[in-house]
């Protein structure tokens, strides 16, 4: 169930109340106790699972990018302490878990130890906590240390699950494959033909798209609109840019939004077109498609002629991120011609 604290689209918009628990403060500190006296006997032991494929490494500095990024696609948050090993289990599965879904999620993880703020803003009481993030909002999954069969059914069942409902949703986009230290270390002594063909077998981002997405996953989404935009104008059927560059918008109106408040002036202001815009947006980050489509065709419909260029624009913009033949789409674009005409 997604937390009903978390109010905005950034760290700072989710509630700070809460910590680590004592239990997690123990296990550090004998973690760290356990790691010098293997550098002191010279033994290494076993290393935490590399990040690379469609696992990444968030910090408090990458966390809002990484947060923003989940209206594109859906991203399971492993919140954990890097040097201990009783967490490299679950990692390594969580992260083979992942990477099986080719790109259609996203792991991210969080060493509490470097990022304690995040720790509280997701109101970790235990670690390690495992969350799922769909449009900006967590969704708590597990915490404290998993059973094998809990783990199993986290991978096996959960995961595929969460996946199902951000699609359900609109947020089908594909996560960038990254590679790991380890896998750039090998490419060097392939020859240059291999490299060719192995970028090509992982490469997600069309060439011309390539700009916009490092925008997009830098935070910068007004510069990716304006990029994706002119990708449009180069093909005007490309239908993967029409796509993220209503998603970029959304994002770029939304980067702070406060949900509470916007959803009070909505109340508020039956009235106003930008409280019922707004509001839509929340709703549309969300996931509730429907709730976004019927607010505005439902404030057309109560007299509000007038605002209908407005609405339209902006349905228009919700329609690109849903599937061509979702039908929640279909009864959207039949109210709107009628009303419209």
């Amino acid at each position: 169930m997604v937390s009903s604290k978390a109010q905005g689209m950034n760290p700072g918009g989710f509630s700070l109340a809460g910590a680590v628990d004592l239990e997690g403060v123990k296990r550090r500190v004998e973690a760290q106790a356990k790691q010098a006296a293997k550098a002191a006997s010279g033994s290494t032991g076993s290393s935490a699972p590399k990040a690379g494929g469609y696992v990444i490494d968030v910090n408090e500095q990458s966390f809002q990018a990484m947060v923003q990024t989940s209206v594109s696609f859906p991203i399971v948050i492993l919140l954990w302490q890097a040097n201990d090993e009783a967490y490299y289990d679950v990692a390594q599965k969580l992260a083979d878990a992942v990477n099986a879904l080719d790109g259609r999620m996203q792991l991210a993880r969080i060493n509490s130890d470097e990022s304690p703020s995040i720790a509280q803003a997701l109101q970790a009481q235990q670690l390690p906590a495992i969350y799922g993030l769909i449009g900006g909002r967590p969704m708590p999954i597990a915490q404290g240390l998993p059973s094998d069969e809990e783990l199993q059914q986290i991978c096996g069942t959960i995961l595929p699950q969460l996946v199902q409902v951000a699609e359900r949703s609109g947020v089908a986009g594909t996560a960038p494959f990254v590679e790991s230290s380890v896998e750039k270390k090998s490419e060097t002594s392939k020859d240059s033909d291999q490299d060719s063909s192995e970028n090509n077998s992982v490469e997600s981002v069309p060439p011309a798209h390539e700009q916009a997405h490092s925008l997009a996953m830098k935070g910068d989404y007004e510069g990716a609109a304006r990029e994706y935009a002119k990708v449009m104008e180069a093909d005007s059927h490309d239908v993967l840019a029409s796509r993220e560059h209503a998603k970029a918008l959304l994002l770029s109106r939304n980067t702070n939004t406060d949900v509470a408040a916007v959803r009070k002036a909505a109340g508020d202001n039956k009235d106003d077109l930008d409280s019922q815009l707004a509001v839509a947006d929340v709703d549309m980050i969300d996931g509730h498609i429907d709730d976004a489509f019927g607010r505005l065709l439902d404030f057309l419909a109560s007299g509000h002629k007038s605002d209908a260029d407005a609405i339209r624009s902006r349905m228009l913009e919700y329609f690109a991120i849903l599937p061509a033949d979702d039908e929640r789409l279909a009864r959207a674009r039949r109210r709107l011609a009628i009303l419209l005409y």
